[in-house]
């Protein structure tokens, strides 16, 4: 279900035309002259008035991802999403759909729900009382003494969303981006047969990472750094990334391990007729999109040291649980991995340009019972253990960012995702600065 908006929220102008010329110059040029396959200058990562355009010609114009399905199972089921100068509320309607209404009170402007999710009727400012339907219409408002107070003009502003195989986007541009459409008719049949519909929250962890939001994002699009994530590389081959004629010689074995496994999972995915082919997008559409069905180590099923299935209940319609791993990558904010047991959303929202909130959910069926069906603490271990890890890597790349002696290092062969994220990125804000 898609909302319209009712209030123009760029209609007030684009930030890079209340700017000195000399400072929009100095900001346009770092983008124009970008150097190809290098990281970028230090301010695209440290510098505020970037952060403030980040989010004006990202986070304002494209499609993010908010939550799952299974976050709102009910109607009435709610969770506010907060990135940058933004809060939104999403919203589960009584016919299924989703409202999506900025988070600010017509009143004066406070916040009208504070939780981070819950469950709701009315939505009630704690302020001065008024009262909006779920769809944002002001239905109250005490006003003594007022005789020309007309609620019809005081709605809540309302943003776009959408639903798409059981996730769920957010999008407050006026017109937003129309190949999303495009992007999820390829990513919609790998999910399907997950149903995330028949899913449930088992854990939802956020961290708050010291670092650019796009250094979280470039640290996600590579493997060059996973001999730092022991646990993770029980399962997930570390060659990930890599191609012929990129394998170090300590990983040869590790290599053909995985064009093994990876040939026995596309014949399962045959026989059972789901998609497992790569789709390579990231920088050629605004939609930026990468989904692939790929082996994992061990016995093949889950996320674990060996390798085995960490939930006994399938998801979905799903026939085997040695179907390895379908990965997604989508731009700007999230990536995710679903396997035959349990499926994990990573969403990242910034905060300001040193920080950034990363929210990682796990997702088991709906019937699977904690203690009986999973142990949570080994369904959450790897990934918990490894996003420590990363937000160390990306505090470390932040720090080294505010260093005077920082310059803009290349990219290796295996980090060529980094340089398509970061290509999408450069293209999407120079489109809108123009």
């Amino acid at each position: 279900m898609t909302a319209s908006v009712n209030v123009p929220l760029n209609s007030r102008g684009k930030i890079a035309s209340s700017l000195p010329a000399e400072q929009l110059a100095e900001i346009t040029a770092l983008f124009e002259f970008r150097r190809a396959g290098h990281s970028l200058d230090a301010p695209f990562y440290t510098d505020s008035t970037i952060f403030k355009i980040d989010m004006e010609a990202i986070f304002g114009q494209h499609w993010i991802f908010a939550a799952s399905t299974a976050e709102l199972p009910e109607p009435g089921d709610y969770v506010t999403v907060d990135y940058g100068p933004y809060s939104l509320i999403v919203l589960r309607t009584d016919d299924g759909g989703v409202n999506v209404l900025h988070n600010v009170c017509r009143h004066r402007g406070a916040r009208v729900l504070t939780e981070a999710a819950g469950s709701t009727g009315n939505l009630v400012c704690g302020y001065h009382s008024w009262t909006y339907s779920p769809e944002g219409n002001l239905i109250h408002a005490s006003a003594p003494g007022e005789t020309k107070f007309d609620k019809s003009c005081f709605g809540l502003k309302r943003a776009h969303g959408r639903e798409v195989a059981g996730l769920i986007f957010v999008c407050i541009a006026d017109d937003p981006p129309a190949d999303f459409d495009e992007a999820a008719k390829i990513f919609e049949p790998y999910l399907a047969p997950h149903d995330l519909s028949k899913t449930r929250i088992a854990y939802q962890q956020n961290i708050i990472e010291e670092g650019n939001w796009k250094l979280v994002m470039e640290n996600n699009r590579e493997c060059y750094h996973c001999d730092g994530h022991p646990e993770l590389a029980c399962s997930l081959f570390p060659t990930w990334g890599l191609t012929e004629g990129l394998i170090p010689t300590h990983l040869e074995e590790v290599w053909n391990r995985n064009n093994e496994a990876q040939s026995s999972l596309e014949q399962r995915c045959r026989r059972y007729g789901l998609p497992y082919e790569v789709v390579e997008q990231l920088d050629t559409r605004i939609a930026g999109i990468r989904i692939s069905r790929e082996s994992l180590d061990g016995d093949g099923e889950s996320f674990s040291p060996d390798g085995h299935r960490l939930s006994k209940k399938l998801l979905g319609d799903l026939p085997d649980f040695r179907l390895g791993r379908c990965s997604m990558h989508l731009q700007p904010n999230s990536w995710f991995h679903f396997l035959g047991d349990h499926v994990v959303t990573f969403g990242v929202f910034p905060i300001n340009e040193h920080q950034s909130l990363v929210r990682t959910t796990w997702l088991v069926a709906d019937d699977a019972v904690e203690g009986v069906d999973y142990d949570l603490e080994k369904l959450t271990y790897t990934w918990k253990q490894t996003n420590l890890q990363d937000k160390a890597f990306v505090e470390l790349c932040q720090q080294g960012a505010g260093s005077p002696a920082y310059e803009p290092g290349p990219y290796m062969k295996s980090e060529y995702q980094v340089e398509a994220f970061i290509n999408w990125y450069v293209q999407r804000v120079q489109e809108h600065l123009a």
